[in-house]
């Protein structure tokens, strides 16, 4: 069975082989697992998918690959403070760990904290070729064994609160909402356009996002997500299966959303990530709603990857494939890009454990 097979068999609700999987890295980690197993990397690594050459997830065994167009993008552009082209300044901040130093890129100003730059302000250019590119050659080169993930997240919330600043945009959110709506719309267009020239040159799957999650709630009410993000993430869905009847969309946050999920089944959702353990009960989550959604992440990155033992890791990946992906629709991986902090001998034991346990006809899992 091809990685492409188990991912459709598994996003169907049917039992593959093994379960599909799927990692991301910080550039920092990449250089690691690249340095321990000499795996070839001919480009620098985007840990959002876009323009790198997959050396490292075709060597794991991945089964996704992803391809990303839009603000997300913007993430460790460079090793030095910057401005990306939504004109979003960004500090370099350095962090230590047992394994080095890593760099974090964080937000330090935005060109619409001004409530007179709104009117005038024009995103960038969705219709630009050379945003394409990385996407034609991946499905070009990769569509015929993997499953091809279109990624467009940040896509609507955290583009916007970036452009603007979160607080303020929370208080538009309560106090302007002509404006707010204003605000939601430059990144929402932006990326509806992306996400659906990336559907029409052959995509798998559109990944959407923006975290309304915090660790034990949401950021925002329910309400306040009805009324500004429910509407655009309905009309996006929809006009993005019309394009491809077969066509699955996940959606990323972080966090707890427990209270949106069954609306955004309502709206069409397939796949939900990354469900968080320290925030989302996962076995709790496939109980009530693993009928009518399918899951892709599950594996702690609070506690368990960076800091746990080998065996609490295996042991960890066994339960959720006991609890969440017993009968198909689930995707395991990470629930965060892994970081620099995690040991190697870590990653490896949720590796090395997910590709070699399979299903047998008992629909529980057997190494």
């Amino acid at each position: 069975m091809n990685h492409r097979e188990r991912v459709r068999m598994a996003l169907n609700h049917e039992k593959p082989d093994r379960c599909p999987l799927q990692a991301g890295f910080t550039p920092e980690f990449a250089a690691r697992l690249q340095a321990d197993k000499g795996i070839q990397r001919l480009k620098a690594h985007n840990p959002h998918g876009g323009g790198n050459t997959y050396e490292i997830e075709r060597a794991l065994g991945e089964d996704l690959l992803i391809t990303s167009v839009g603000w997300a993008n913007s993430y460790y552009m460079d090793t030095k403070p910057y401005t990306d082209e939504w004109g979003i300044g960004w500090n370099v901040v350095p962090y230590e760990t047992p394994f080095g130093t890593g760099i974090y890129s964080e937000i330090c100003s935005h060109p619409l904290a001004e409530e007179k730059a709104i009117s005038g302000y024009h995103a960038p250019d969705p219709n630009r070729t050379e945003l394409y590119r990385a996407a034609e050659q991946m499905i070009r080169d990769f569509k015929a064994e993997y499953w091809i993930v279109g990624s467009t997240v940040t896509t609507i919330f955290e583009t916007a609160w970036a452009l603007r600043g979160l607080k303020q945009t929370l208080m538009d959110m309560a106090r302007n909402p002509d404006l707010a709506n204003h605000l939601f719309d430059i990144p929402y267009h932006y990326h509806l356009t992306a996400a659906k020239k990336l559907v029409e040159m052959g995509v798998d799957m559109i990944y959407l996002g923006d975290d309304m999650g915090a660790q034990n709630q949401m950021m925002i009410s329910p309400c306040m997500w009805r009324k500004y993000f429910k509407p655009r993430m309905a009309n996006m869905i929809t006009e993005l299966k019309a394009i491809n009847p077969n066509l699955k969309v996940a959606y990323h946050t972080d966090g707890n959303v427990d209270p949106i999920i069954p609306e955004l089944i309502e709206i069409g959702l397939d796949v939900l990530n990354p469900i968080q353990p320290a925030s989302m009960d996962p076995a709790k989550i496939k109980k009530e709603y693993g009928n009518e959604l399918c899951f892709w992440g599950t594996i702690d990155e609070q506690y368990t990857l960076p800091f746990g033992s080998p065996l609490e890791v295996a042991n960890e990946v066994k339960l959720r494939l006991e609890t969440v992906g017993y009968n198909g629709g689930l995707v395991l991986a990470p629930t965060h890009s892994v970081q620099l902090d995690t040991p190697l001998e870590n990653f490896w034991a949720m590796i090395n454990t997910i590709t070699q346990t399979t299903y047998n006809t008992f629909s529980e899992y057997v190494t």
